[in-house]
């Protein structure tokens, strides 16, 4: 008589875990790593108090977030207009005080207008090429790899004949205490 070896143990979906990566869904990774930044906005906007809204057609802008507070001196709540973009060509925590991104021009002209009534900011999230490392997960956090950071590009000038270079400082990392910072400044009357 012989015998078989057990079947491995189902798991509460009823699959067996045999210790193989799991099958991953067919989305593009370009669009996965939008939705995964788009977690990453909703996690600082969460712990910091904010609001956010998705502009129905976006028409260029991602995201408005909004910050109430009765501190503010130009009103009780203030909005800022986001723009996401993410990345895997760069490298987590970049060397030096910036690294280069591009953008189209149609976009940069869009971020770069000057004056506005609702400020604007580009933030650029650098991700991991394998969505196997875009997540670590454990009994006390869910960490997000790598870093998204954020710059008010106002001003900034067309350089470019369709695309144009844009230098994103690492100083600037954008999570929950920076972003009730912008709040601040904007609710003072100033730029983000």
């Amino acid at each position: 008589m012989t015998l078989a070896a057990p079947d491995p143990a189902p798991t509460a979906s009823g699959l067996a875990l045999s210790g193989s990566p799991p099958v991953r869904g067919q989305i593009a990774t370009t669009a996965c790593m939008e939705t995964l930044q788009v977690g990453y906005l909703h996690a600082v906007a969460a712990a910091a108090g904010c609001s956010l809204a998705q502009p129905f057609p976006d028409h260029g802008i991602d995201w408005h977030v909004s910050h109430s507070a009765r501190s503010h001196a130009v009103d009780d709540e203030v909005t800022i207009k986001v723009q996401l973009k993410a990345t895997y060509q760069i490298a987590p925590d970049p060397p030096g005080p910036t690294f280069a991104f591009t953008l189209d021009n149609d976009h940069l002209v869009k971020l770069a207008r000057s004056p506005v009534s609702v400020h604007k900011i580009l933030v650029v999230m650098i991700v991991p090429r394998g969505r196997e490392d875009w997540l670590r997960a454990g009994h006390d956090r869910l960490s997000l790899r790598h870093c998204c950071y954020w710059i008010n590009l106002a001003g900034h000038p067309v350089t470019g004949r369709r695309r144009t270079t844009v230098r994103i400082p690492t100083s600037r990392i954008f999570d929950d205490r920076a972003l009730c910072e912008i709040m601040t400044r904007v609710g003072a009357g100033g730029r983000p």
